[in-house]
């Protein structure tokens, strides 16, 4: 069930003052307790009804948050917790719960170069200690991808803070073709994750041309405050639109890839699609499929192909073909 924060704020007021025993709460003081606690928070008088929160009592006492709170009423008007030590604060996480907690925090943990999880390490930390002092360690249910030796991920929360800011940078980067590290303005638009390798992609200054900067590949970056920032109503879902991976080209090498694949792999590829331009042209009696993704030729696709050896037989177009058809009779000299 979806709560917002006043509902939240109510039943933390609420349990805070049922759990002082020393004095006799009755409806229009929790009202008036929720009430204060409400302005205190938006800064403004909030007027909170009976209404409500007789609700929130209802609420607090019932199982659909897991409270189970065991408020009473005695002498006809007033309100207390029957077992005097009881707090919502303190109700035992349920094995679901934990479960739940324990993916949380290890997704949550990915993101942890970035400043604006930073304030978020201590949280993880306590709900780390609340769920394994609650249950046995065990592993993780869902394990993401990560290589955290991976150069350059000290540069994620400066590049995600100069995109949120609109700062012109100075960047150093030196790819792994350059003979010498180079030095431009960029405009940096956004960061894209692709294979487990995260680039910065942008325009340089100089002559506006959209690149694709992998975080590895930099040297250093500084702040330009002199320069108007730009970011050139760049659209990423439009930019990346006939794209496998990171590399976008031209559309001179924008193809319809006709790709042949074979019985045993077509289960994968119909489930998890190369691009979202795929479509199944053909099913042959060996249950072999022909299927089409409208894609630029650039190394990531080359490499995806490559990846499934015999499985696939590139059709069309003929250049590509015959580049995979070379570059796989490279590969067999290497074993002969």
């Amino acid at each position: 069930m979806a709560l917002n924060k006043n509902a939240l704020i109510r039943y933390k007021t609420i349990d805070k003052c049922l759990q002082n025993i020393y004095r006799k709460w009755t409806l229009n003081d929790l009202i008036a307790a929720c009430s204060d606690a409400l302005h205190e928070y938006e800064g403004r008088d909030v007027n909170v009804s009976k209404r409500t929160v007789q609700l929130d009592i209802q609420m607090m006492r019932s199982d659909k948050l897991g409270y189970n709170a065991p408020i009473v009423v005695y002498d006809r008007k007033h309100y207390k917790y029957d077992d005097p030590n009881f707090s919502i604060t303190d109700i035992p996480l349920n094995e679901t719960d934990m479960n739940i907690l324990s993916e949380t925090v290890e997704m949550l943990k990915q993101f942890k170069d970035f400043s604006l999880f930073s304030e978020l390490g201590g949280i993880i930390q306590r709900l780390e200690d609340k769920v394994y002092t609650e249950k046995t360690h065990r592993s993780a249910i869902i394990h993401l991808e990560k290589n955290e030796d991976l150069k350059g991920l000290k540069y994620l929360d400066v590049l995600y803070q100069t995109i949120l800011k609109k700062i012109v940078i100075k960047m150093e980067y030196q790819s792994f073709k350059a003979r010498e590290v180079g030095s431009f303005l960029f405009h940096p638009f956004i960061l894209k994750e692709f294979n487990n390798r995260w680039f910065v992609v942008g325009a340089r200054h100089e002559d506006n041309r959209i690149m694709n900067l992998a975080l590895d590949r930099i040297i250093n970056i500084e702040y330009d405050l002199s320069v108007p920032y730009n970011d050139q109503g760049f659209e990423a879902d439009n930019y990346y639109k006939h794209t496998y991976g990171v590399t976008v080209l031209t559309r001179k090498q924008l193809y319809d890839i006709h790709l042949k694949v074979d019985s045993k792999t077509a289960p994968y590829v119909l489930t998890k699609p190369f691009h979202h331009s795929q479509q199944l042209l053909e099913t042959y009696e060996d249950r072999s499929i022909l299927i089409q993704i409208r894609v630029h030729g650039n190394f990531e696709i080359e490499r995806l192909i490559l990846g499934y050896g015999a499985s696939i037989e590139v059709i069309q177009p003929r250049i590509m073909r015959n580049r995979i058809k070379r570059i796989f009779k490279e590969a067999i000299k290497l074993y002969e």
